[in-house]
């Protein structure tokens, strides 16, 4: 697909989405120009297949789509990130792309862990492996480049180290922002509740089987609690009673969002997914992304995705090189055009395609008014509450 046409999705990407040990979301691999030199590049491959004698092996378990590559390790950008740390650390890397969820595995390694780092652990699941107890705090001096907000919405306690975050967002079509005369990019939750077409036409991820539906449920109910402050229930009741479409995973509610007749017309996704079709077709984007506008002020869930050390590992001085080096400027900057997030380092220069994403300035992060262990704990109960509600929708 080297070209598209504005104003249809018969040609729309699917962009990058990863498990952040949940459910999948992985995506078909961006093409990415990467200056490695290919003997580098054969020798990482090399040491993968011979690891040499004598030199420790760091095992690090991930998502399958870390850096688009579906837990390959011998591209050019995991050369530039693992194979680069091995040689220059004299040490062997394993990546390690776990059948369960991360969080599972894990918890089920607890007495005899079979890995040393975790890549991939989010807001959501970060919480869930901290309370299981296997993960080992590291404050990591790298982190005098990122934000605290990031570090203080993923792992206080630093048991994880943040590596990326970026906004959830509901992507619309161009037609649809005729049709509504522009006002769906300045909207918020109470317009689908007033209007069943706008309800009827957006597509949203199950939050009980998808880690996108549970992200967007997070947002919805301290969308409520913290700006409306109204009981976030009566939003699903609303639209629930207007047939609002929803799916059982990210993949599935792209898919149809994306098809060539532009219906539906709406899907919760990600802010930066229009800067992927830019950056991936040369070409305009057919849709758009936005947050909840209320008042003048957009308000917005943060993800924010994390590495940390596996309790029990027996390399903790490499692993805490690794988080260091992971925060580093030529890790961080293989992430805007490979995981379509923002570098956790405020450093790290972004991508001019960057300018066509929801840009995260002036937005209001929703968590900074809550705390990773609440939500945590509150999660079990919004996710039973609404399928009781869907329950009663039938």
């Amino acid at each position: 697909m080297g070209s598209s046409k504005a104003g249809t999705h018969a040609e729309t990407p699917r962009p990058r989405r990863r498990s952040a040990g949940q459910t999948g979301r992985a995506i078909a691999a961006v093409a990415v120009a990467l200056l490695v030199a290919l003997g580098a590049y054969g020798g990482w491959a090399y040491l993968l297949e011979h690891p040499a004698n004598g030199r420790p092996t760091l095992v690090i378990y991930a998502y399958s789509s870390l850096f688009n590559n579906n837990c390959a390790s011998t591209t050019p950008v995991y050369d530039a990130v693992f194979g680069e740390f091995a040689r220059s650390h004299g040490v062997n890397v394993e990546l390690t792309c776990p059948g369960g969820t991360l969080v599972s595995t894990l918890v089920a390694e607890k007495s005899a862990p079979g890995a040393d780092l975790v890549i991939g652990l989010d807001e959501l699941t970060g919480p869930q492996a901290d309370s299981a107890g296997v993960l080992t705090p590291y404050l990591s001096p790298e982190l005098a480049h990122v934000p605290a907000e990031l570090v203080n919405g993923l792992a206080p306690d630093h048991t994880l180290t943040p590596y990326e975050s970026g906004y959830l967002a509901i992507d619309y079509n161009d037609s649809f922002a005729l049709q509504t005369g522009g006002a769906v990019a300045r909207s918020a939750f109470p317009d689908f509740v007033q209007n069943s077409t706008w309800a009827k036409g957006l597509v949203v991820e199950n939050p009980t089987t998808d880690i996108t539906g549970e992200e967007f449920l997070a947002w919805q109910v301290e969308f409520y609690s913290q700006v409306l402050h109204q009981d976030w229930h009566s939003f699903w009741r609303s639209v629930d009673a207007n047939h609002l479409p929803t799916a059982p995973d990210w993949t599935t509610a792209f898919n149809e969002f994306s098809q060539a007749s532009g219906n539906p017309p709406m899907v919760v996704s990600y802010a930066t997914d229009p800067a992927y079709y830019v950056y991936t077709y040369n070409a305009t984007s057919p849709f758009h992304a936005t947050l909840s506008y209320w008042n003048g002020t957009f308000y917005g869930w943060k993800t924010t995705y994390g590495l940390g050390i596996v309790r029990g590992s027996s390399h903790t001085t490499l692993d805490q090189e690794f988080i260091d080096w992971f925060l580093q400027g030529n890790v961080q900057s293989e992430i805007p055009l490979n995981e379509w997030e923002y570098p956790a380092n405020a450093t790290t220069p972004l991508p001019s395609v960057y300018a066509n994403a929801f840009l995260p300035s002036g937005v209001v992060a929703l968590n900074n008014g809550t705390t990773p262990g609440a939500v945590a704990s509150a999660l079990p109960g919004w996710l039973d509450d609404w399928q009781s509600m869907e329950n009663a929708a039938g």
